[in-house]
């Protein structure tokens, strides 16, 4: 697994386990990680995980929609 340092000003009002989270989160959304690795980075079960997506604006449906009009058409 890779590491990373990162300097956030004092006055910023975030803990390292928010920041995980939210890194995690943005990731999972991006495709980058699956929902499991995801959950690893963040510190959470997958189904801990999943639930706090939606907090951060970020669905558990990680799929294109144009895969979705492409399924649907097909189906």
């Amino acid at each position: 697994m890779k590491t990373m340092t990162l300097n956030l000003p004092d006055n910023a009002d975030v803990d390292n386990k928010q920041l995980a989270i939210l890194v995690a989160s943005k990731l999972y959304e991006l495709g980058k990680l699956s929902l499991g690795q995801a959950a690893e980075v963040a510190g959470l079960t997958k189904r801990a995980f999943a639930e706090l997506l939606g907090s951060y604006d970020v669905s558990i449906f990680n799929y294109p929609s144009s895969d979705i009009s492409r399924d649907v058409a097909n189906a």
